[in-house]
């Protein structure tokens, strides 16, 4: 069976190529608009294969993530930047926490990606609270999508499971969705 690490070698090498045809001068405006979708497109598939080896590991009981010490506002400023700051708005005083930041911060754009995109919104607020963060609205149709229980986004399920495995919790109460960060 192909383990989701030997995808990412070929993955990266068409990356990476990608990304130097992007730079390189004299592509004609075709080629350089298929250049940059190929470049797009590897980067959602790089993020679909660390989300499907999270999963994996989970499911297997082999989850023991590499924990550093981070700041909950750092970590949701970096999770919104990813989106893009006209689309989600963070404010609040953070915390120090020790967790799998890399993931959790894909987790924490994961779910406001999955707010956004479910309920139809073009705009959320994600508010820190210490180590409680909040992404609000969550309207009533997109919570189970939200939750993980309608599994119709991959990332929004692996990020409750992630957030979960950490010790944590994740909830949607009175349309905002509250996360407690372990």
């Amino acid at each position: 069976m192909l383990a989701c690490h030997d995808l990412r070698t070929p993955l990266a090498t068409v990356h990476g190529f990608a990304h130097t045809l992007e730079r390189s001068e004299g592509l004609d405006e075709t080629a350089a608009r298929y250049v940059g979708m190929i470049s797009a497109a590897s980067s959602q598939l790089a993020e679909l294969i660390d989300q499907l080896s999270v999963v994996a590991r989970l499911e297997a009981g082999r989850y023991d993530p590499p924990r550093r010490e981070v700041d909950t506002l750092e970590l949701a400023r970096a999770a919104a930047q990813t989106l893009g700051e006209e689309r989600v708005g963070v404010t609040g005083d953070g915390a120090r926490v020790e967790l799998d930041a890399e993931a959790t911060e894909r987790a924490v754009a994961a779910l406001a990606r999955c707010a956004l995109r479910h309920g139809g919104l073009e705009h959320v607020d994600l508010e820190v609270r210490g180590a409680q963060l909040a992404i609000s609205p969550i309207t009533p149709a997109s919570a189970p999508v939200v939750l993980g229980e309608d599994l119709r986004d991959l990332g929004a399920a692996v990020a409750v499971q992630l957030v979960r495995a950490q010790g944590g919790s994740v909830e949607v109460e009175d349309e905002t969705l509250r996360m407690r960060l372990a």
